[in-house]
C-alpha cells in the first residue's frame, strides 16, 4: 500500500505547532509496511486542501489528513474531503444523539456550531473520538468515482486524540496484510556524514534491507532496516547488512539503538566507559553546555563554569599559557582538565576552553586527563555563540568517548582534530 499524509492547519504553516502527529503516522505505517510517497502541510483553505487531496490521490491508495475538524468556520477537513469525493455532508442522527450527550455529561450545552461535527458523507464512515469532540472519518471513495477504491482518513488534531483513534479505529479497518520492520540505529562520533556516506559505499544505495545516514548534534546516525512478513525474518534479514556496517564504522559507534529504546545520549555512552571512575569537568566559554550532557550521570563528581579570567587561573589555567597560547588553545584545556582533575579529587578531568567572541570567536579546544593519559583536540567552526557553545560540548564528548574506549593505558596523545 502507497500512503500520503497530509496536515491541515495554518498554525502549522506559521510554526506555531511542530507537527507531531506526521511523524507518528509516518513511523506506525512503516512498521505495518506501507509506503509512506510524500508529507504535505496545508492552512485552513478549502481549494488548496482539497487539491492537495486530489493530487495525492493521483500516488497513493491511502491519504490520511490530519487536524482540522473542529467546529469552526475555519476547519474545512471534512468539507475538502466531501468536494474530492462529490458528496454532499449531513448531519448524522446518531453522531449528533452522541454529541449532545457528550455535553450533557460534562454540564455543558451544545452550542449549535458543533453540530458540524456531525456531518457525514454517504461515502464516510464515523471513527469513535472517546477523547473529544472531533469524530474522524473514514471514506472509501465509490465505484464511479475517478479514483475509486481509494481510501481518505480524517484524523483530529490534538495528538492524545489522534494517537488513540489511529490505534484503535483506522487501522483495523485498513486490512493491512501481516507485515513487520525492524530497525536499529547506529550512533556514531567524531566522523562526518559525508565520510560515514564514504565508508559505507554501495550499503546505502540497497532497497531492503536499507541503510541511510543522518546528521546529528552529536555525530552521524546510521539506520538499517528491513522489512518482512514478521519481525524475526526482517532482523534476519537485515543481520548480514548490519555486520557489514559495524564493520565499516568500526570504535566510531558509540551506541545502538531499537524503537523503544530510551533515548541513547554520548555523554551516557561516556559514563559507562568510565566505569567507575569519577569525573570532574572545567568550562571555560561553553557555559555549562558539556556539564548538561552529564545530568544525572552518578560518575560526574563536580563541575566549575566560567567565563572569568581571574577565576580560570584559580582552576589551573597559568597566566602564560592565558597570555601566550590564549583561551582557545590546546595548552589552556589541558591546564583546564588537569584543574578538574585536582579541584574535584577526580580519577579524569575533562574540560572544554572555547572562545566565542571577537576575531578568534568558534575556536574551542578540548582535553581530558586521567592516570597515564591526556588528549586533547582543537577545532574551529564559524557560527554564533551558540552554536559554537553546543558544538564544543560534542567535541568534548566525541574526545572523552574516543580517547576512554581507544586508547591504550599509558599512550599520550595531543594536537588531534575533531571532526563533530
Amino acid at each position: 500500500m502507497n500512503a500520503e499524509i497530509i496536515s491541515v492547519g495554518t498554525e502549522l504553516l506559521l510554526g506555531e505547532i511542530v507537527d507531531s502527529n506526521a511523524a507518528f503516522v509516518a513511523r506506525e505505517l512503516a512498521a505495518r509496511g506501507v509506503t509512506l510517497r510524500r508529507k504535505a502541510t496545508v492552512g485552513d483553505n478549502l481549494e488548496r486542501i482539497s487539491g492537495l487531496i486530489e493530487e495525492a490521490l493521483t500516488r497513493a491508495d491511502l491519504v490520511i489528513l490530519g487536524g482540522g475538524l473542529g467546529p469552526t468556520d475555519d476547519d474545512l477537513t471534512r468539507e475538502s474531503i466531501a468536494a474530492v469525493a462529490g458528496e454532499t455532508p449531513t448531519e448524522d442522527p446518531e453522531l449528533l444523539i452522541w454529541l449532545d450527550d457528550l455535553f450533557t455529561s460534562r454540564g455543558r450545552v451544545m452550542a449549535p456550531i458543533n453540530r458540524k461535527q456531525t456531518w457525514l458523507i454517504p461515502s464516510a464512515q464515523a471513527l469513535p473520538n472517546p477523547l473529544g469532540t472531533a469524530p474522524g472519518w473514514f471514506v472509501t471513495l465509490p465505484p464511479d468515482h475517478e479514483f475509486a477504491g481509494k481510501r481518505i482518513a480524517a484524523l483530529p488534531g490534538p495528538p492524545r486524540e489522534m494517537t488513540r483513534m489511529f490505534r484503535e479505529e483506522l487501522l483495523p479497518r485498513l486490512n493491512l496484510p501481516e507485515w513487520a520492520f525492524w530497525a536499529v540505529t547506529l550512533h556514531t562520533a567524531g566522523i562526518g556524514e559525508s565520510n560515514v556516506a564514504e565508508l559505507l559505499g554501495e550499503l546505502t544505495r540497497v532497497a531492503n534491507p536499507s541503510v541511510a545516514t543522518y546528521a546529528r548534534r552529536s555525530g552521524t546516525d546510521v539506520r538499517v532496516a528491513a522489512s518482512a512478513a514478521t519481525s524475526g525474518e526482517a532482523e534476519h534479514l537485515a543481520a548480514p547488512v548490519l555486520a557489514q556496517v559495524r564493520a565499516a564504522l568500526g570504535n566510531y559507534i558509540w551506541a545502538e539503538e531499537k524503537p523503544g529504546d530510551p533515548p541513547a545520549t554520548l555523554a551516557r555512552a561516556v559514563a559507562a566507559l568510565l566505569a567507575g571512575r569519577s569525573l570532574g569537568i572545567v568550562e571555560a566559554g561553553s557555559s555549562g553546555s558539556l556539564a548538561v550532557q552529564f545530568a544525572g550521570e552518578s560518575a560526574l563528581k563536580g563541575v566549575a563554569i566560567s567565563d572569568d579570567h581571574a577565576t580560570l587561573l584559580t582552576l589551573g589555567l597559568t597566566p602564560v599559557t592565558l597570555g601566550e597560547a590564549g583561551l582557545g588553545s590546546q595548552a589552556a584545556a589541558l591546564e583546564l582538565a588537569h584543574g578538574a582533575r585536582e579541584r574535584f579529587g577526580a580519577d579524569m578531568g575533562l574540560s572544554v576552553s572555547a572562545v566565542t567572541q571577537g576575531e578568534a570567536a568558534g575556536q574551542v579546544a578540548v582535553a581530558i586527563v586521567g592516570e597515564n593519559l591526556e588528549r586533547s583536540a582543537l577545532v574551529n567552526w564559524p557560527g554564533d555563540a551558540g552554536q559554537v557553545r553546543e558544538r564544543a560540548a560534542t567535541a568534548a564528548l566525541n574526545l572523552a568517548f574516543r580517547a576512554l574506549g581507544q586508547s591504550p593505558v599509558g599512550q599520550v596523545s595531543t594536537g588531534q582534530q575533531v571532526n563533530s
